[in-house]
This record gives structure tokens, C-alpha cells and sequence, in this order.
């Protein structure tokens, strides 16, 4: 089996290393093609207006100064050669990638884009929000957690399969590996209220003004049976998430007023 590896968080995230630890017990044929830098919140986006460039660390490993989108993209059309990945896994994550914050992640971006290519593929993410730096890179993100449970995860997921144009969004939950307390299918959650958004406004040495995005999540107890629910139960979050954006229930309220 062909594995692609990507993330969002950059080529040299400590979670793109956990993950092709994760792969490596699940294939030998293992390729990585994730960012040169970190691509956080750029969601599906696409580089468009300048050139990509290709650095090979190794035969199968490579920096791409682009998005995750632009990596599943370049690795499958072009730098894996004639053989197209079996499975595309993108992750693990610094934090989780659950409700309305789905929507900004690049790390769910690159297995959006490995599905609309027709290629099984799921989105990883280890919740928690450590500081950066110290040996390891991320002080307090519990790695061992998705280390541990990340092939035995993916092993369930491709016995059982699923349907095209569905991708698998998993969340580790933020605790030890002996800690969580099972698996649990979940909806995607919504935007936590208790979210508080603001901008930090600073100055530049000439007094032009810029501007940092700052947020702070507040605890809360999230509805069971969606993705905040399970890993706030220190469950494991599995969330199918469907290409097909349409509202079916409003699409036949809009026929019938608006096409009597």
C-alpha cells in the first residue's frame, strides 16, 4: 500500500514526524510532501500566482513552498510517478481540528483534495494547545497519544470503509494514551460561543499600525455525540465529512417558494 503524508502545520512539524511513525507501521511505501513553512488556517486554498518549488530532503521526502492542497496535488500528479497513493494521511495536527474551525484547516484541506482526487483519505489532529519550543518542539501537545492510537485508528477505518467524496476528520483527545476511553463516530460539532475573538493592535517603528488575530477558548461542556463531545470524554472523535456542501432541506423550501 502507497501512503502520501502531508500536514499543514509545515515540513518540519513534530506531528508530520509522529504521523510517518504512525504510516510506517501501517506500509513501506511511505512518500511525504507537506509545506516548506507553516500553513495553518489556509484552508483549501491554492497557489495560483507563483511558481511552486520542489526541495527533496530525501528520495521520499519533499518541501513544497505552497499549501496542503498545492502538496496532495504536486505529489499525486506529478512527483509520485505513475503510481497514485492507496491512502493520503494528513496530520497530525498541533490542536484539534474540530466544529467550525474544520473550515479554516489546511491539515483537513489535504485530505479534502486527496478525496476530490478520488483517494481515501483522512485528516489527524492531536487536541491541546502546548507552547512552543523545548525538545521536542511542543511543550504539553501529547504526541504519545496519537503515536499510540493512530495505526490501530486507521486499521478500523480502512477495514470498515467508506463511501467517495467522504473524508474521515479524526481528533486525538488531550490526555495520556491510557486515558482514552474508546473511539466514538461524532457529527461536526459548532462554533463554541465561549470563543472570545479580538485583534492585538500594535505599531511598526515608522507608527504604521498592524495587527495580531488573537483568540481564548473557555471550557465548556460541548453536546455529546459531536466531535467537541467525544474528545472533551477523552474519546477518540471519528467525524465522516461529505464534498457536497448543499442543504437539502432549504434547497426544497427555496423550489417550492421560489419556482411556483
Amino acid at each position: 500500500m502507497r501512503i502520501l503524508l502531508t500536514n499543514d502545520d509545515g515540513i518540519h512539524a513534530p506531528g508530520l514526524d509522529i504521523l510517518k511513525q504512525i504510516a510506517d507501521k501501517l506500509s513501506d511505501d511511505v512518500w511525504i510532501v507537506a509545506p516548506e513553512t507553516n500553513q495553518s488556517g489556509v484552508s483549501h486554498s491554492l497557489t495560483l500566482h507563483d511558481p511552486l518549488r520542489v526541495r527533496y530532503l530525501h528520495d521520499r521526502k519533499m518541501a513544497i513552498t505552497g499549501t496542503p492542497t498545492d502538496c496532495v496535488l504536486i505529489g499525486v500528479l506529478e512527483l509520485l510517478g505513475d503510481q497514485k497513493p492507496d491512502l493520503i494521511l494528513s496530520g497530525v495536527n498541533r490542536g484539534q481540528n474540530t466544529s467550525d474551525d474544520a473550515t479554516y484547516s489546511g491539515t483537513i484541506a489535504g485530505a479534502m483534495e486527496g478525496t476530490l482526487l478520488g483517494i481515501p483519505s483522512i485528516a489527524l489532529s492531536q487536541a491541546g494547545y502546548g507552547r512552543r519550543g523545548g525538545g521536542d518542539g511542543e511543550r504539553g501537545i501529547k504526541w504519545d497519544t496519537a503515536a499510540a492510537h493512530g495505526v490501530k485508528t486507521i486499521e478500523k477505518l480502512m477495514a470498515a470503509g467508506w463511501p467517495p467524496r467522504v473524508l474521515i476528520n479524526v481528533n486525538f483527545p488531550d490526555c495520556k494514551p491510557d486515558e482514552v476511553r474508546g473511539i466514538e463516530v461524532t457529527s461536526q460539532g459548532y462554533a463554541d460561543p465561549n470563543i472570545s475573538l479580538k485583534f492585538l493592535r500594535r505599531e511598526d517603528m515608522h507608527g504604521a499600525p498592524y495587527y495580531w488575530l488573537q483568540y481564548k477558548r473557555n471550557t465548556r461542556n460541548p453536546p455529546q455525540g459531536s466531535d467537541l463531545g467525544a474528545i472533551h470524554s477523552q474519546l477518540i472523535s471519528v467525524t465522516p465529512m461529505h464534498l457536497d456542501l448543499t442543504h437539502y432541506e432549504t434547497c426544497q423550501s427555496l423550489h417550492n417558494k421560489l419556482e411556483e
